[in-house]
């Protein structure tokens, strides 16, 4: 069902963009979810196909609902996909939904709500559910905003990027998202951030969209993407050197990342740099366990996403 009425001219539309490779009936849920929100504004979705052909027959145009289909146009990658989809948009309010998840009913309206009382506000971000391997963890948002401390120190995998909705005029004076991170692993992460540094992010509790880990996630073992991107994040922003815990977080998971391709010597070399910024950071007995062969990086992986949690 699509929800489709005469928008009130005192609301704000909405571009939705959605990057996709090659996933057509996941791609189709995160569209009809999306369709049948009940904001009564405009919503315009964006999809973008990522070195694959466009599906056009995806395109629909209903009252206050339509669905626009382009290829992406600049560098290959999440990073371009999303920046085409930005710029292929007109709408004031912009939001991002990975192809593999699903807004909840009243996510929009709850998140444009929130920005139509705080004109101050320039981004929100809602709580999610975790679906990984048949399993449903809730993951509410733990503060009412996020800022540039609270990030560096903890991601908050809640802050997931289908849960973002922010002003154009926010993309404009920060820029569009990073297309040098490698592999664009991390480029929802180096935004939010970005973000930050302008206005704290709010957030609401309520956890608003499902998001799929596991089999449909790109990253889940690109070890070597991941350790490049944590190299580049530590070398653009500053403010990792200036909290050693937020630093010996980022080198904890890079530690993981190089004993999960048996780099032993590389691994020692990272958890020695965790343990000189904040020996306390719970990644790096994982990766020593990882190193040594007790325990696979698969199976450390997948306790943490049972847990709802990410190494």
């Amino acid at each position: 069902m699509v929800v489709s009425m005469r928008p009130p001219d005192d609301l704000a539309g909405v571009d939705v963009v959605i990057a996709t490779r090659d996933r057509p009936e996941l791609l189709r849920r995160a569209i009809d979810a999306i369709l049948r929100q009940d904001y009564a504004g405009q919503v315009d979705v964006v999809v973008v196909f990522d070195q694959t052909e466009p599906d056009h027959s995806l395109e629909f145009h209903e009252g206050n609902r339509s669905v626009k289909v382009v290829p992406n146009t600049r560098r290959r990658g999440l990073p371009g996909a999303r920046n085409t989809g930005i710029e292929a948009g007109s709408q004031p309010l912009i939001a991002f939904c990975d192809d593999d998840d699903e807004w909840m009913a009243g996510k929009l309206s709850a998140q444009v709500g929130l920005l139509t009382r705080r004109p101050d506000v320039q981004f929100c971000t809602t709580g999610v559910v975790i679906d990984y391997d048949g399993g449903h963890t809730p993951r509410p948002s733990r503060s009412v905003e996020l800022t540039v401390r609270d990030l560096v120190h903890d991601r908050h995998t809640e802050a997931h990027p289908s849960s973002f909705v922010f002003r154009r005029s926010l993309q404009e004076r920060i820029g569009l998202v990073d297309e040098e991170i490698p592999g664009g692993y991390s480029e929802d992460y180096d935004w939010l951030i970005r973000a930050a540094r302008e206005h704290p992010i709010a957030c609401i509790a309520e956890p608003l969209v499902s998001i799929r880990w596991g089999t449909t996630s790109y990253f889940a073992t690109k070890w070597k993407i991941i350790i490049d991107a944590q190299h580049h994040l530590l070398a653009k922003h500053p403010e990792f050197h200036t909290h050693r815990r937020a630093e010996a977080r980022l080198r904890g998971q890079m530690a993981f990342a190089h004993a999960a391709l048996g780099e032993r010597r590389a691994a020692a070399c990272e958890i020695a740099r965790v343990l000189r910024c904040w020996p306390l950071e719970k990644r790096w007995p994982v990766a020593c366990l990882v190193a040594m062969r007790v325990v696979s990086a698969d199976r450390a992986l997948a306790w943490a996403h049972r847990t709802g949690r990410g190494i």
